[in-house]
């Protein structure tokens, strides 16, 4: 007996938004995850089935693997690796996502007490190249719902991993100009040496599993951003992401 269909919603980031708009796709009514990233292949032109490699399966703003059951009504978001939230009681935990300048000085102040020995703090900076490229600006864009979670978790992990007393995590979106701060980070701590591993841990997690990409406009045209890989736990490593593309004739 066939199963009954069922539509799922696609969203796409990053470079991926260029080879599949966002949209709705019809499958049967037990496919899975993996069922659909075969559907999606099968439209690509042989030279784009590389950007499937290394991607990430969101399933309603949470990981998914490949074997992950879809529903009817499920949204799928297809992430490429990448390049909020409230506070908690007494500012221990702050994320959050903004359009606006983010004003670093105010908020590696105000996360100070006088119980902390150091404030460890990462400010992302726009600078003016790539390699031997002049940049002119950047744009990054998230999947917001599933990012601020993402900070969320990240400023919670750091906490318990580190013993550190409270971390903000702070990301523009939108269109940045140059010497603009598109992240900042700021760790505060008794000991020094926890607040700087902290500190260091969340910008190097944050750029591999927080679901945010960036888009290089230069003087002589436009990028998205090579992203980190996923870690192993997060990307989807199997025959239909990492399948060479079909051969062609000639």
């Amino acid at each position: 007996m066939l199963s009954a269909a069922m539509r799922v919603e696609i969203l796409t980031f990053g470079i991926l938004k260029d080879l599949f708009p966002a949209s709705s796709v019809e499958l049967a009514g037990d496919a899975t995850v993996d069922d659909l990233l075969l559907r999606l292949r099968g439209g690509l032109e042989p030279g784009k089935v590389n950007f499937l490699r290394g991607i990430a399966v969101s399933v309603n703003a949470q990981f998914a693997r490949g074997d992950h059951r879809l529903k009817d009504g499920d949204v799928v978001g297809l992430l490429p690796p990448v390049s909020g939230g409230s506070p908690a009681a007494e500012d221990a935990v702050v994320t959050f996502l903004t359009r606006e300048p983010i004003p670093t000085a105010r908020w590696m102040e105000s996360i100070r007490r006088p119980c902390d020995g150091a404030v460890a703090a990462f400010d992302g900076i726009v600078r003016d190249h790539t390699r031997t490229r002049r940049t002119l600006f950047l744009d990054y864009e998230a999947y917001e719902e599933m990012a601020a979670t993402q900070l969320r978790a990240l400023a919670d992990a750091a906490r318990e991993r580190f013993a550190v007393r409270a971390v903000t995590i702070i990301h523009r979106l939108g269109r940045l100009e140059i010497g603009q701060t598109s992240v900042l980070i700021v760790v505060a701590s008794a000991h020094r040496a926890a607040a700087l591993d902290a500190c260091r841990w969340l910008i190097d997690t944050l750029k591999r599993t927080v679901p945010i990409w960036k888009k290089e406009t230069f003087e002589d045209g436009a990028v998205w951003a090579d992203g980190e890989p996923f870690p192993d736990e997060i990307a989807l490593t199997n025959e239909v992401t990492n399948a060479p593309p079909p051969e062609t004739c000639s």
